[in-house]
């Protein structure tokens, strides 16, 4: 009898803890996407040309996964983001596929991102680039937007949209967007936010910062990365003054591969990543064009200075912060997001078997060694991001064979040409000749 009562105490005791115990704090997320930004813009991913302290510094604090792939453009990298789907389900194929009349995502028909995190308590704000996902981010979710008003208004510019009102005055825009994302944070540290912050660095066309004004392209294009970076490195601080450090998980990706464009005319160009070129860049279905860093820093709960060899997709982003914010997904509804929130908690958590890109009505499905694309073309990806091996039928070992069926049996599984592959062929991105390059690039034979 004493003894059920001693244990009849215990359980007491244990749930009255556990009751009074506060609910676990949900994470700030700040999700920082840079612009046209690749592998070879990082210096902590080996880029021979540019430095990046304030970037290596969140790796140095957090975990730097290698292989995430975007979208080659733009749009469609945005659209994967907030839908958490593919582009043959969503419509989001092109930049050009939010143009009257094209298939391009529309918010109606979608669960986006934003919309799952204020259902869970999130306050939410995009701050940057919003153009080429259609309507405005409040549609999407977003309490609170600011975003400049046309195609060559990411810069040095006379008015910018604050929350639909469109606001007077010159400016550099990246000063007004950081400045509106601040006052986010700030307003906001006492719950939990959601920042989406496309920043418009380091899109051409490549203008001096307000830090300096060299003539030459490639100063130039390094001068934006240095700007981009001064303000990562502000943001962080930031969150340091308020305290919130701790509990704020911040990541950092580009929206796509490098701009392989002429850097006299537009300053933006690839450069060497530890002596060797990237193969592709921006527009193209090489790895220049979709592979991008992605790094995640949340102090005391992602493991300091690791990397991971885990596959991401844009996609993954949406399932990852509705876990971590302690959402749910509806139900009955597809999604090709998987969480990698067990990664950032130095988890082995479920990583993916192979990462899909799509990019109009081309596209590919690519594994850690192997990559097939929609017409049947295998290659060989052991040494990339630097060397696509094209390996035919004829020549197939053991295992080119076996990974030719593998990836054969998931494009069936996603039948990719059943969905949305038609719709939107323009760059429609204020990139100009960089159109032509683009789609050059995207012919360039895999070798």
């Amino acid at each position: 009898m004493k003894k059920f009562i001693s244990t009849a105490v215990m359980l007491g005791a244990t749930m009255a803890t556990l009751l009074a115990a506060p609910p676990a704090t949900k994470p700030n997320i700040i999700f920082i996407l840079a612009d046209d930004f690749g592998l070879d813009g990082v210096s902590c991913y080996g880029a021979d040309a540019h430095q990046t302290p304030n970037i290596d510094k969140l790796a140095a604090s957090g975990l730097r996964f290698e292989t995430c792939y975007a979208a080659p453009v733009c749009g469609p990298s945005r659209c994967a983001l907030m839908t958490g789907r593919y582009a043959f389900r969503t419509g989001g194929l092109m930049n050009g596929s939010w143009a009257a009349g094209g298939p391009g995502a529309k918010s109606k028909d979608e669960q986006p991102m934003a919309k799952l995190l204020k259902q869970a308590g999130y306050a939410t704000c995009s701050s940057g680039k919003w153009r080429q996902v259609g309507e405005t981010p409040r549609e999407w979710g977003f309490d609170e937007y600011c975003t400049d008003p046309t195609a060559n208004g990411w810069y040095w510019k006379d008015s910018y949209i604050k929350n639909g009102e469109i606001i007077s005055g010159a400016h550099y825009n990246p000063d007004v967007i950081q400045e509106f994302s601040l006052d986010f944070i700030r307003r906001n540290k006492e719950r939990p936010f959601f920042l989406y912050y496309p920043m418009h660095l380091v899109h051409v066309p490549t203008l001096h910062t307000p830090l300096s004004a060299p003539t030459d392209g490639r100063e130039r294009y390094q001068d934006n990365i240095a700007y981009m970076d001064k303000q990562v490195g502000e943001l962080v601080a930031e969150l340091d003054k308020l305290g919130i450090r701790d509990n704020t998980l911040v990541i950092f990706s580009g929206d796509n591969g490098t701009f392989g464009g002429n850097y006299e005319i537009y300053g933006e160009y690839p450069s060497p990543i530890r002596g060797r070129m990237i193969n592709g860049s921006k527009g193209s279905l090489l790895e220049g064009g979709s592979r991008v860093p992605l790094i995640a820093s949340w102090p005391g709960t992602t493991p300091a200075g690791a990397v991971s060899q885990d596959i991401v997709n844009f996609t993954d982003m949406l399932s990852t912060f509705v876990e971590l914010g302690g959402g749910q997904l509806p139900k009955d509804f597809t999604y090709d997001s998987r969480s990698i929130a067990p990664q950032l908690r130095g988890e082995k958590g479920n990583p993916r078997e192979w990462a899909y890109v799509q990019l109009g009505a081309k596209w590919f499905v690519r594994e850690s060694g192997w990559k097939l694309n929609e017409s049947g073309e295998l290659f060989d990806m052991s040494d990339a991001p630097f060397v696509e091996k094209s390996v035919a039928a004829g020549a197939d070992t053991n295992a080119s064979k076996a990974a030719r069926a593998r990836l054969t049996a998931v494009l069936a599984e996603l039948n990719p040409a059943g969905g949305k592959t038609v719709g939107g062929t323009s760059d429609g991105d204020g990139g100009g000749k960089g159109t032509k390059k683009a789609k050059k690039a995207n012919r360039q034979k895999e070798n």
